[in-house]
């Protein structure tokens, strides 16, 4: 019998049509991806927009924040600069682009990002008009996408009339520029996106200063100056005589701005410097009147601010869209008990949050460090709660002390939350408590929680206090536990317990006048 001879180039195109096949098969889900972000891209920040409840109050600073929104349609491209301060508020048509390696679990994970980069988009007041999501074991040095991948966000960008394109990473300098040279339009990464909110939603002086020292650092780096109107380098005859490798006009250009730029940056240090001790002042006093603080930390739109208007009344400003909170809010709160404690608003952390920010932001972040307890707000009903947890607690570990600082998980939005996802993450965490800022659920247990986890007065007290001494009687209503309270003729007299500087203090009174 003779032996059939074989193709040699069958594998080979075996081997082809099974690539083809995964090529295939990869595109289709970047396609499906896409087309879930975009049909919830009008909804992305939360559905149903923001439900305010009675413990928000008369959100004031919220027609403010509405005012600034960038709104369809409406033309302010403004020819006489004068006598305003421009600021373009055009509204931005934009094009989402993304990438993953792996397969659907990675395809899930880029969905999660890409949702959320479209939801930073809306708060930035763009308006998302398609997506190009590519599966790619690395980025391209040179494009990000690649050339093919490239041309084709192009033809995108001009079908849908897209003035912008926002990439879901930090591009590199030279990735950004070559990315605009082929899609003829401005393109902008997931950080300069933060910063831009961050820059609409400043409001105290030290949230601005903070602001723009992380907008100057990552600009730094971004400087452009080539062409023929700024030469990096003019030589010989061109230079005037100065030789060869003389300094051209660009890079003098480039060179005094870097130094403004640095100039800027080290002013605004020393400004955020000198508005430390003020906190720092605020802080040592409730540590010398026994005032423990519990400090509010979590991922943005997780509802931060509504739980701490429901547990205080606070009525600070409470919108559904991502970092809606960016100064940070102290107010006063007492246990069922009579124990005066404050409550500490934060900002709110994102996946791949800048390091410019959190370098900008650590004094603000170091109120938790600082804490007696901390409070970690999850978005119950968030399709990935797991990731946020991951990215605050990645923020976290950057701030000093934060390890002594008792942690607990508060598991908000219940009410619209699934079951078992809360089931999920209270098997996982060690301690946990589940809450619904909008209908008052499980508030009541948070309550109790912070009260058992404050620090109790553990010194004895049983001594007369003077009547000209009532502010050290309201002391120790507001921080201590009181068993026995008489008024006698010399003055009032004290059975119970309070802190050891408070102890000290009353000692000192009760003697001087015995």
């Amino acid at each position: 019998m003779t032996a059939t001879p074989q193709d040699p180039t069958a594998p080979d195109m075996e081997h082809a049509d099974d690539a083809a096949a995964a090529d295939r098969n990869a595109q289709a889900i970047a396609n499906d991806v896409v087309a879930r972000v975009l049909a919830r891209a009008g909804t992305a920040r939360a559905e149903g927009g923001t439900v305010h409840t009675v413990h928000d109050g008369e959100q004031l600073d919220l027609e403010e924040r509405t005012a600034l929104r960038r709104v369809v349609g409406l033309s302010t491209e403004l020819e006489d600069v004068t006598e305003v301060e421009y600021r373009q508020l055009r509204l931005e048509k934009v094009v989402l682009i993304g990438m993953y390696s792996g397969g659907d679990a990675a395809a899930a994970e880029a969905e999660v990002s890409l949702r959320e980069l479209a939801a930073l988009a809306e708060t930035a007041g763009s308006q998302v008009l398609d997506g190009l999501l590519q599966r790619r074991q690395k980025p391209d040095p040179g494009t990000y996408l690649g050339s093919g991948k490239a041309a084709e966000l192009a033809a995108m960008v001009r079908a849908v009339g897209a003035d912008t394109v926002v990439a879901d990473t930090e591009l590199a300098p030279s990735q950004r520029r070559a990315l605009e040279d082929i899609v003829k339009v401005k393109v902008v990464d997931r950080t300069a996106l933060i910063l831009d909110i961050f820059a609409q939603h400043a409001k105290s002086r030290e949230g601005k200063a903070q602001v723009e020292l992380a907008q100057l650092e990552y600009l730094l780096p971004r400087l452009r100056g080539w062409g023929e109107s700024m030469s990096r380098q003019a030589g010989g005859q061109v230079s005037g005589g100065a030789g060869m490798g003389s300094r051209g006009p660009g890079e003098t250009k480039i060179e005094l701005d870097r130094r403004r730029i640095r100039n800027r940056m080290a002013k605004l240090r020393r400004e955020i410097k000198d508005m430390a001790p003020a906190r720092a002042t605020k802080r040592l006093e409730r540590k010398r009147h026994a005032v423990p603080n519990v400090a509010i930390a979590g991922y943005t739109n997780a509802g931060k601010s509504s739980l701490l208007n429901a547990l205080t009344d606070a009525g600070v400003l409470v919108e559904n869209a991502l970092f809606a909170t960016l100064d940070p809010t102290v107010r006063r709160a007492r246990t069922d008990d009579g124990r005066v404690y404050t409550l500490a608003d934060t900002v709110g952390f994102v996946r791949h949050l800048p390091h410019q920010l959190v370098e900008a932001f650590r004094s603000t972040l170091e109120e938790v460090g600082d804490a007696a307890l901390l409070l970690h707000v999850v978005d119950a009903s968030h399709p990935d709660p797991e990731g946020q947890i991951a990215a605050v607690r990645e923020v976290l570990a950057e701030i000093p002390g934060i390890d002594e600082v008792p942690e607990v998980v508060v598991l908000n939005k219940a009410d619209v939350a699934d079951p078992a996802v809360v089931g999920r993450i209270q098997r996982r965490e060690k301690r946990t408590v589940v809450v619904s800022a909008h209908t008052g659920e499980g508030i009541a247990e948070l309550r109790g929680l912070i009260a058992n986890e404050l620090p109790r007065p553990d010194v004895a007290i049983d001594l007369v206090v003077p009547y000209s001494r009532g502010d050290l009687v309201h002391r120790v209503h507001q921080s201590g536990e009181l068993d026995h309270e008489e008024h006698l003729a010399q003055g009032t007299l004290l059975r119970g317990r309070v802190d050891e500087a408070l102890a000290a203090e009353l000692q000192r009174v009760a003697v001087a006048t015995s």
